[in-house]
């Protein structure tokens, strides 16, 4: 999978597969062959945190 580089798109991208394919951020990435870290980074410099009881970015 290819994600956007624009740190809100990619928020918008990354919180619509959460909300409508997986269960996790971890099941997002096993499955995209993905870094968790690497979109956790991208996504704390918008000041966007991971909530695993949500499944969300918030």
């Amino acid at each position: 999978m290819k994600l956007p580089k624009d740190p809100v798109m990619l928020l918008s991208v990354v919180n619509t597969y959460l909300r409508d394919y997986h269960s996790s951020l971890d099941e997002l990435c096993k499955d995209a062959e993905l870094s968790a870290e690497d979109i956790k980074k991208q996504l704390a410099a918008i000041d966007y945190h991971y909530e695993p009881a949500q499944n969300q970015f918030i």
